[in-house]
């Protein structure tokens, strides 16, 4: 205990020394926790950006090609399938319910997803939470719009404005729809997913406006109004793929393999959990490189507190001297600069938790209402708590190299020292 004492009183005697090593080690510790926690939200962020559906089936493609462009909006889809194809597989005795995705146009860059109102029912993100509206409600007339959060926020759409679709990626004059505008039925809550960039309209808005265009242009001398499209039969030809759930998990594997050999058009079916890994696998580096660098930040604060350490034991080089001089044995100094290290690590570690806990909690609210990403305010994982015991051993390692200097320092050295 008296030992103890003496180092309270050594710290409290070079408390700015301290406070700012305390501070390095905090803010280290907070970084590294706070990369990992946000490495880990996001990774299962990802992993749920589609939750709930059992397959997706498309074009016969690459399962990465068939999500990207399914889920993420990213690329096109190499191919459609029939709508035959669709509504006989919709049929089969396992599949609880399906919903049609059809892509090709776009809106100012936000992609459009033509689909019909059960994708708000079935489809789920983020461990199973339903998609819900901001404002207004799904489409209910041909030309109605329902936008996702990120779409009208950047385009400053409200609930009854006008917008024009054009066909393909890119909003050029010559490829608009602009004969058939539609209106913003609802807006969707944001969800950090890319159904924030989307804009949803029917699958028969999709045939409509596409009704006097063939092969991606429209055709010389046809032109067929908003309202004369109406009349005409509006049944999908061809859609891009479709959403899958079944009536029970153990039917996975036997209707991918059903739809993978289906025998009137080549097609594709996919386990979504299992294309999002090897999409991960492909763009997680960075969550690496994170990690990282808040190692090496760490490794900084411990270099910085061996460097004070190291710098307030050439200045204490009497007082070691005094101690040894009434009886302390080397042993005693060791105990008593390695105390001091020890202290000044988890001081810093309880204090860096305590600040990352404190801005994850004000912080959460404004994260997941702009990003869409939840982070949990839990205890510490396993792995965490691992990374915390190996930074405070890092710092009782640190803290050994000043204790042994002090534990060599000659009782002669210290009392021949000139003031």
């Amino acid at each position: 205990m008296a030992i103890v004492s003496l180092a309270w009183k050594s710290l409290l005697n070079r408390r700015f020394t301290a406070v700012l090593t305390v501070l390095s080690i905090a803010l280290s510790v907070a970084l590294l926790i706070g990369v990992e926690r946000l490495r880990t939200e996001a990774r299962a962020s990802f992993a749920n950006t589609l939750s709930g559906t059992d397959l997706i089936i498309g074009a016969r493609s690459g399962p990465v090609q068939l999500l990207l462009y399914t889920v993420f909006r990213i690329g096109d889809a190499t191919n459609n399938f029939s709508w035959e194809s669709y509504q006989a597989l919709a049929q089969h005795p396992k599949i609880a319910w399906t919903v049609p995705i059809s892509l090709g146009d776009s809106h100012r860059g936000y992609r459009v997803l033509g689909t019909n109102r059960d994708y708000f029912r079935h489809y789920r993100f983020a461990r199973d939470r339903a998609l819900e509206f901001a404002a207004g409600k799904p489409f209910e007339d041909l030309y109605d719009a329902v936008l996702g959060a990120e779409a009208a926020d950047a385009l400053d759409y409200e609930i009854g404005d006008p917008i024009v679709i054009a066909h393909g990626a890119g909003d050029v004059s010559f490829a608009r729809h602009d004969d058939k505008p539609f209106r913003v039925a609802g807006i969707l809550q944001r969800t950090g997913t890319p159904v924030d960039r989307t804009v949803h309209v029917s699958l028969q808005a999709i045939e409509a406006i596409h009704a006097d265009w063939q092969r991606g242009a429209p055709l010389p001398g046809i032109s067929i109004s908003a309202e004369q499209v109406r009349a005409l039969d509006l049944t999908p030809k061809a859609i891009s793929a479709a959403l899958i759930g079944l009536k029970s998990k153990i039917a996975t594997f036997q209707v991918q393999r059903l739809v993978n050999e289906y025998p009137q058009e080549p097609l594709t079916a996919i386990l979504p959990g299992v294309a999002l890994g090897q999409l991960w696998d492909l763009i997680g580096i960075a969550e690496n490189a994170l990690l990282i660098v808040a190692i090496f930040v760490v490794v900084v604060g411990l270099f910085g507190m061996l460097t004070a350490l190291l710098t307030s034991l050439n200045e204490r080089r009497r007082e070691m001297a005094i101690l040894r001089s009434v009886g302390a044995r080397p042993a005693h100094v060791f105990t008593l600069v390695m105390g001091e290290a020890g202290f000044l690590t988890l001081l810093g570690v309880l204090l860096g938790l305590t600040l990352l806990y404190s801005l994850l909690a004000l912080g959460q609210p404004i994260i997941e209402s702009r990003f869409g990403l939840f982070i949990a305010l839990g205890p510490p994982s396993a792995y965490e708590t691992f990374l915390l015991g190996a930074v405070t051993a890092a710092g009782f390692l640190v803290g050994s190299i000043p204790s042994y200097r002090a534990y060599r320092l000659s009782l002669a050295d210290g009392l021949s020292l000139r003031v």
